[in-house]
């Protein structure tokens, strides 16, 4: 565990009670800085020093931001912040009993309040084996690991001489018709058909063949069934297959497996589900069969009114409906946290009634390509470029750093008026794979090609 350092120290702030904030996503964040002024230790904690606007991940997956455009330093976001400070370390367990965070270390922490906001991560419905196989997007390294697979696939078909294997190398499978599925669905095709067209000598990039599977019967189930199916209608006409009721059963390296029949695809993305960070069995209460913790109306495990659970760990209802795991449902538990602490915190008298939490939903997006969204506010229901724009305001406005808002926007006016992708970049292992070399029609195509081709089956 390292800690290096505080946000601005604590001196002349006596320290009445000790706040531990796992997870420095939208729901520990918030809850971080609802804290802000409260006579308390605060201490939050997250593996990695960033925090993420997962929802852009797919941008960064195609190519169309760079990681830094999506992440902020946590100890930046929080550096006025005088009670709090930040940690950088990856806790293994809780010790409910004796209000205890554990590392792998056997360095321990104790609390006198608890937030859990450690997130989630993919859940491949009892085959880990596909995950080296078909990368989820949630984590930056998922998303420089898809864009490597996606440019990758490209700059193999363009030496592969084998017609079936050029047509595998350049067909996607994405598992899952959620919002990630449906909007990596169709960032690949418009890369695939207006972006790099020209920067190919020996393929047609058009002829890409984008499928989106879903074991269900329509896109988009938080959606209402008339914009989903315009979601899919948009899809299609930007040359997208979907495949509905198509559970898929088996995944390798040449392709899918849907019931019988099998789909040869070289890169395949998983889009399919989600799991609680495991961390939460280790509290040793009630789960769902996601990894989340079953909590109480004020977000607290039952029988410990100092543990809050948060953001995508948490299960709760809401006026008799579930909280989604969306970005602004995160926001809304990790401020009415804070806010709970802080109170009960700075009250001499002790803490009171607790309200419960209400979730306001302030209305679903999802966006589809260019000019092309989905989208529900307030009992309203619109697609096309009027909810592209809304969609790209709001997700502007969530952005953490005036940084990130206008280097997003720049990036997104660039890409509008130039169909241009500005981070089209392949790091780590660039090696490709060639089941025939191409007979290229000049001597440094063929060099290249069986330079390529010798380096792959040496490697």
């Amino acid at each position: 565990m390292e800690s290096g350092g505080s946000c601005s120290g604590t001196q002349g702030l006596p320290a009445i009670a000790r706040i531990v904030i796992i997870g420095g996503g939208f729901a520990g964040l918030n809850a971080a800085m609802e804290l802000a002024g409260v006579r308390a230790d605060v201490t939050l904690i997250d593996r990695r020093n960033f925090h993420l606007f997962q929802p852009l991940l797919y941008q960064v997956a195609t190519a169309g931001l760079s990681p830094a455009d999506i992440a902020s330093p946590i100890r930046h976001v929080l550096r006025h912040q005088r009670n709090c400070h930040v940690v950088l370390a990856e806790p293994s367990a809780i010790n409910l009993a004796e209000s205890r965070v554990v590392f792998d270390d056997g360095t321990v922490l104790e609390y006198d309040w608890l937030v859990l906001a450690a997130g989630a991560t993919h859940s491949y419905f009892g085959h880990n084996d596909w995950e080296q196989i078909a990368p989820g997007l949630k984590t930056i390294e998922d998303a420089t690991e898809i864009r490597r697979r996606i440019l990758l696939s490209f700059e193999s078909a363009e030496y592969e001489g084998s017609p079936d294997a050029r047509r595998a190398a350049l067909t996607f499978a994405i598992v899952g018709g959620g919002p990630t599925g449906v909007e990596l669905a169709g960032a690949i095709m418009e890369i695939a058909a207006k972006t790099i067209p020209r920067d190919f000598r020996f393929i047609d990039t058009k002829t890409t063949r984008v499928i989106l599977f879903d074991a269900g019967d329509r896109l988009l189930p938080a959606f209402s069934p008339e914009m989903s199916a315009r979601a899919r209608r948009d899809l299609e006409r930007m040359g997208v297959e979907v495949r509905l009721n198509s559970q898929v059963t088996n995944v390798t390296n040449d392709g899918v497996h849907v019931g019988g029949e099998f789909v040869p695809a070289r890169s395949v993305f998983w889009a399919a589900g989600v799991r609680a960070n495991p961390i939460g069995a280790s509290l040793g209460v009630a789960m769902e069969k996601t990894g989340q913790i079953k909590v109480g109306p004020d977000l607290t495990v039952p029988g410990y009114p100092r543990v809050f659970v948060v953001g995508d760990m948490a299960s709760v209802l809401s006026a008799g409906k579930r909280v989604p795991g969306v970005a602004p449902a995160a926001i809304q538990m990790g401020r009415y946290v804070g806010s709970i602490i802080k109170r009960e915190v700075n009250d001499a008298r002790g803490p009171g009634a607790r309200r419960p939490f209400v979730y306001r939903d302030k209305g679903s997006l999802a966006t589809i390509g260019k000019a092309r969204a989905v989208a529900e506010i307030a009992g309203f229901k619109f697609a096309g470029f009027l909810a592209w724009a809304v969609w790209s305001l709001v997700h502007i406005m969530f952005l953490i750093s005036f940084r990130n808002r206008f280097v997003v926007m720049f990036n997104w006016a660039w890409g509008w008026f130039f169909l241009s992708k500005s981070a089209r970049l392949i790091t780590g292992d660039s090696s490709i794979r060639l089941d025939e070399v191409r007979e290229s029609e000049t001597v440094i195509g063929r060099k290249a090609a069986r330079r390529t081709a010798k380096d792959t089956s040496s490697g």
